[in-house]
C-alpha cells in the first residue's frame, strides 16, 4: 500500500536527515553544474505542423530567405521636430546610423529609408518618421547576447545624436527578459508573513519557504538540460516560477501541519514525520499527480512549444512534490521539536478550528440557500466568457517606459498602426513564376491592406515574397479578418488553374493560427483532462460522486477566473490597478494553459480537503458529522494555503508583460475563488444536501480498484476495523 510506503520513507528521513540532504545536494550540485556547463538556450517557436504560417515559414527557411529570419526596427525622428526633406544634418546622421546599424553582428541587412521605393513603409509621408528594418538570421542562429548588442548600439548613438532613437521588432520578442521587480519578492515576502502568523514559529516558517525555492532553483536549472529533448520555450520559467513557488509552499505546509498535530498528540519525531508522510505526504502524492496530468494534458492541443512548456513546468510540479516526502521529512527530523521553538506568536488552534466548525455547521443549515447563491454568483461572474477574443497583445500595449512600445507609437504614428504587424507572404513559384504580379495587384487593391513591398524573386530557389502592411494594427479583429479573407478568397483567386501556392507568414498570422488551433482543440483537451482527473479523485475517494461534483466546480471557479480576466483585460475594468496601459485581447494560449494549471491547483484543495473529511466518515459513517470535521480541521490550512499562492500570483501582476499579468490575476482569483466559495461554501452545502451518496461506487467497480488507505495509519496503530462496514452500507 501507498500509506505504507510512505511511512517507511518518512520515517527512514527522519532517522537519517543528512544521507537524504546529502543525496539532494549531490542531485543539485550535478544539475546545476551540467546546466551550467552544458545547457542549451531556451527558444521561442510559435510554430505548429499544419498551419498555413508554419508552410510559409518552411518555404522561407528552404529557400535561405533573409525573411525567414527574425528582424528589428529602428525607429527615428529629428529631436527638433524638422523634417529628414528639410534638415540635412539629420539626413547625415540618418545615414550614419542606417551604416553603423548594418554593421552589428549578425545583421544580415539594414534597409535606407532615404533610399525607399514607394509603398516600402520606411520614411512617413510628412518626412518626420524613418524606419530603419535590420534582418537578422533565424532564431537558432541568435542569442540574447545579440538584442543587447543591439540596445547598447542605439544607446550608444543616442548619446550624441540629433535624432531620437527608438527600437522594436520580433528580435525583442524572441531575447527580452522581464525585468525582475518588486512585484516578485513582495509576493514571497507576503508568503513568509501567512506562514509566520500560521505557525507562528520562525523554523516552521522557514522549512516551506526554504523547500519551494531550493526546489524552484532546482527544476529551473533543468530546464536547459530538457532542450535535448524538447525545445524548452524562453516563458517557461515564468510559468515555472507561479506554479512551483505555490505549490511546493502548499506541499510543504500540509505537511508541517500535520506533523505538528502527530507530536502534539505526544508521538517521537520519527513516528511522527512517518504518520504525516503517510498521510499528508499521500494528499501531496495525488494532488501533485492530478497537477501534473491537467498540464502535460496540453499535449492534446498539437501545438510543440505548448506541450514543451506544460513539461518543463510539470518537471518542477514534480520535483516539489518528491522534495515533499523526501527532503522536508529529513529536516522535520534533524529539527525535532524545534520545529515549535523561536516562536513569534502564540498559535491558538483549537479557537481556529471552532470557528471553521461553527461555519461548517452554519452552511449546513443553510445548504440549499448557499448552494443556490454560490453557484449564481459564479456563473455571473463567469458569463463574460462569452465575450472572450482571442489575439495578440502588441507593443502597444507595453508601458510607456519601455522602447518597443515608444518605436510602436512613433510607427503607428508616420504609417498607420497596419506596419507594425506585417504579413509574410511566400509564394512557391517553382513551377509557375507568372502569377507574382497578378498576386501583388491583387493583394494591393484589398480593403485590408495599405501597403505591399516590391516582391523579391528568387528564382533559382522557386520562391517569391510579398510583405503586405495591413491597414490596422496586430490584435485587431479586422487584420485577423484580412489574412481570411487573402487566404479564402484572394489567392484562390488569383492562382485558380497555377500550380503556384501561398501561404502567409510573420508573427500576426503565425499567433492567429495558433489561436485557431488552440480553440479548435480547446473542447478535446477540457474533456481530456477532466476525465482523467475524474479517474484519479475515483480512485483516490471509491466514490464516483465526490469526482464529478469537483470537476464541476473546478468548472465553476475557472469560468469565474475567465470572467474576471476578460473584464479587466478586454473590457478596461480596473486596468489602472494593474498598471495596464489599454485593453488587450487574450493571449491565444493563455486560456488552455490557465485551465490545465488552475484544475490541477483546484484539486490539491479537493483532495486535502476530503482526504480528511473521508477519513472521518470511514471512522464514524456520519456523513454531516465527517463534512463538519473536514473543513474545521483543514479550514485554517487551506485558507492559508491559497492566500501564500495568492500573494504569489499577484507578485506577477506587477510585471510589464500583459501575458504576465493576466496568468498572475486570473490564477490568484481562480485560488480565491476555489478556496472561499467553493471550498467552504459550495463543497459543505452540497455534500449535506448529497448526503451518504456522496460516496456511492457501484459494486463491480468498487471490486475492480485498488485499496488505496486513505488514513494512512500505516505504522503501529493500524485503522480500526469499522471502516470496512460503512464502505459496504453505500454499495
Amino acid at each position: 500500500m501507498m500509506s505504507s510506503a510512505l511511512y517507511r520513507l518518512g520515517r527512514y528521513a527522519a532517522r537519517r536527515p543528512w544521507t537524504v540532504i546529502g543525496s539532494w545536494l549531490v542531485v543539485a550540485v550535478l544539475v546545476v553544474a551540467a546546466s551550467s556547463a552544458f545547457g542549451q538556450k531556451l527558444e521561442d517557436s510559435m510554430g505548429a505542423p499544419g498551419l498555413d504560417s508554419q508552410r510559409a515559414a518552411d518555404l522561407l527557411s528552404a529557400a535561405g530567405s533573409d525573411q525567414a529570419g527574425l528582424t528589428a526596427q529602428v525607429v527615428v525622428t529629428p529631436l527638433d521636430g524638422a523634417t529628414f526633406r528639410e534638415s540635412a544634418a539629420a539626413r547625415a546622421a540618418l545615414s550614419e546610423l542606417r551604416a553603423a546599424a548594418a554593421e552589428l553582428p549578425k545583421v544580415l541587412a539594414a534597409s535606407d529609408p532615404l533610399a525607399a521605393k514607394a509603398g516600402e513603409a520606411a520614411m512617413s509621408t510628412d518626412g518626420r518618421i524613418a524606419v530603419i528594418r535590420l534582418q537578422y538570421p533565424v532564431q537558432a542562429e541568435l542569442a540574447p547576447a545579440d538584442l543587447e548588442n543591439l540596445k547598447q548600439f542605439a544607446a550608444d548613438a543616442a548619446a550624441d545624436s540629433p535624432l531620437r532613437i527608438e527600437l522594436g521588432g520580433d528580435l525583442f520578442f524572441a531575447f527580452e527578459e522581464a525585468a525582475a521587480g518588486l512585484g516578485e519578492a513582495l509576493g514571497l515576502v507576503a508568503a513568509v508573513l501567512v506562514l509566520l502568523v500560521t505557525f507562528g514559529s520562525l523554523i516552521a516558517m522557514g522549512l516551506p519557504i526554504g523547500l519551494a525555492l531550493f526546489g524552484l532553483a532546482l527544476g529551473i536549472s533543468s530546464m536547459s538540460l530538457l532542450t535535448y529533448l524538447i525545445d524548452v520555450p524562453s516563458w517557461a520559467p515564468v510559468v515555472a516560477s507561479m506554479v512551483g513557488l505555490g505549490v511546493g509552499i502548499d506541499y510543504a505546509l500540509f505537511l508541517v501541519t500535520r506533523h505538528r498535530e502527530y507530536l502534539a498528540q505526544g508521538n517521537t519525531v520519527e513516528e511522527s514525520v512517518g504518520r504525516a508522510v503517510a498521510t499528508a505526504g499521500q494528499a501531496v502524492v495525488f494532488a501533485g499527480g492530478t497537477v501534473v496530468i491537467a498540464i502535460l494534458g496540453l499535449a492534446v492541443a498539437g501545438v510543440p512549444f505548448m506541450t514543451a512548456g506544460g513539461i518543463a513546468v510539470s518537471v518542477v510540479v514534480l520535483i516539489m512534490v518528491v522534495a515533499s516526502i523526501t527532503l522536508l521529512p529529513a529536516f522535520l527530523g534533524l529539527a525535532g521539536h524545534w520545529i515549535n521553538r523561536l516562536r513569534v506568536r502564540r498559535v491558538d488552534a483549537s479557537a481556529s478550528t471552532a470557528g471553521w466548525q461553527r461555519w461548517a455547521r452554519h452552511v449546513s443549515r443553510h445548504a440549499v440557500v448557499y448552494a443556490v447563491g454560490a453557484t449564481i454568483a459564479l456563473l455571473a461572474l463567469a458569463a463574460p466568457v462569452l465575450a472572450l477574443r482571442v489575439g495578440t497583445p502588441d507593443e502597444g500595449a507595453l508601458p510607456g517606459n519601455r522602447t518597443e512600445r515608444r518605436a510602436y507609437d512613433l510607427v503607428a504614428q508616420g504609417f498607420g498602426p497596419g506596419i507594425n504587424g506585417p504579413l509574410v507572404i511566400a509564394v512557391d513559384i517553382s513551377k509557375d513564376a507568372s502569377v507574382v504580379q497578378p498576386l501583388l495587384d491583387a493583394v494591393e487593391a484589398d480593403r485590408g491592406i495599405a501597403a505591399v513591398r516590391h516582391p523579391e524573386v528568387n528564382a533559382a530557389a522557386g520562391l517569391a515574397t510579398l510583405v503586405a502592411f495591413p491597414t490596422t494594427g496586430p490584435q485587431d479583429d479586422a487584420t485577423l479578418e484580412t489574412v481570411e479573407r487573402l487566404r479564402a478568397d484572394v489567392f484562390p483567386a488569383v492562382l485558380r488553374g497555377s500550380p503556384a501556392k501561398a501561404h502567409i507568414g510573420g508573427q500576426t498570422a503565425s499567433f492567429a493560427d495558433v489561436g485557431a488551433k488552440v480553440n479548435d482543440r480547446l473542447p478535446l483537451f477540457v474533456g481530456t483532462v477532466i476525465l482523467l482527473s475524474v479517474l484519479l479523485l475515483t480512485l483516490v475517494f471509491r466514490s464516483v460522486v465526490v469526482p464529478l461534483k469537483a470537476a464541476l466546480m473546478n468548472l465553476l471557479s475557472i469560468g469565474a477566473s475567465f470572467g474576471v480576466i476578460v473584464i479587466v483585460f478586454q473590457w478596461g475594468w480596473g486596468a489602472d490597478l494593474i498598471g495596464l496601459e489599454s485593453t488587450v485581447p487574450i493571449v491565444p494560449f493563455i486560456p488552455m494553459f490557465m485551465f490545465a494549471i488552475l484544475f490541477g491547483l483546484s484539486m490539491d484543495y479537493e483532495v486535502f480537503l476530503l482526504s480528511r473529511v473521508r477519513e472521518q466518515y470511514l471512522a464514524t459513517g456520519d456523513n454531516d458529522g465527517s463534512v463538519v470535521h473536514g473543513i474545521a480541521t483543514t479550514g485554517r490550512v487551506i485558507t492559508s494555503a491559497a492566500l501564500i499562492m495568492i500573494s504569489v500570483f499577484l507578485g506577477f501582476v506587477a510585471s510589464g508583460d500583459p501575458a504576465a499579468k493576466m496568468f498572475g490575476l486570473g490564477l490568484a482569483v481562480a485560488i480565491f475563488i476555489d478556496a472561499t466559495v467553493v471550498r467552504m461554501v459550495l463543497v459543505p452545502a452540497t455534500m449535506k444536501l448529497l448526503g451518504k451518496a456522496n460516496w456511492w461506487i457501484p459494486r463491480r467497480l468498487d471490486r475492480l480498484l485498488p485499496v488505496i488507505d486513505l488514513q494512512g495509519e500505516a505504522g503501529p496503530k493500524p485503522a480500526a476495523a469499522p471502516v470496512a462496514d460503512h464502505e459496504r452500507a453505500l454499495v
